[in-house]
C-alpha cells in the first residue's frame, strides 16, 4: 500500500508543480498589467494600494480648489441672474413697466 501512494504522488506532484507555477506566473503577469496601465494595485483585503506622491496630490488638491471658487462664483452669478428673471416673471405687468420707465428715464437724464 505504500507503494501504491508514492507512486501517486510521484505522479501528482509535477502536475501540482506546473499548476503552482502557471497560478504564480498569472498572479505577476496580472499585476505587471495593472502596474503598466495605471490601475491601483490591492491589498490582500482587496482595498486600492495607491503609490503616494505628495506633490502630485498637493498640486491636484490646488487645481480642484481653484476650480472649485471658480464654480461657486458662477453659480452665484447664476442665481442672481435667475432672481431677476423670477422676479420679472411673477411680477405684476404694470409693475414692470413702471420700473422699465424709471430706468429710460434715469438713463436720459444721466446722459
Amino acid at each position: 500500500m505504500d507503494s501504491e501512494v508514492l507512486s501517486l504522488l510521484a505522479n501528482l506532484f509535477p502536475m501540482i508543480a506546473v499548476i503552482v507555477a502557471v497560478s504564480v506566473g498569472g498572479w505577476v503577469f496580472t499585476t505587471w498589467l495593472r502596474i503598466k496601465n495605471g490601475y491601483p494595485l490591492e491589498t490582500s483585503w482587496g482595498t486600492p494600494l495607491h503609490p503616494s506622491n505628495s506633490r502630485e496630490h498637493a498640486e491636484r488638491i490646488k487645481l480642484l480648489t481653484s476650480e472649485n471658487a471658480q464654480l461657486r462664483a458662477e453659480l452665484g452669478s447664476i442665481k442672481d441672474r435667475l432672481e431677476t428673471v423670477e422676479r420679472i416673471v411673477t411680477d405684476q405687468p404694470h409693475r414692470l413697466a413702471r420700473e422699465i420707465d424709471a430706468l429710460a428715464i434715469d438713463k436720459g437724464g444721466n446722459a
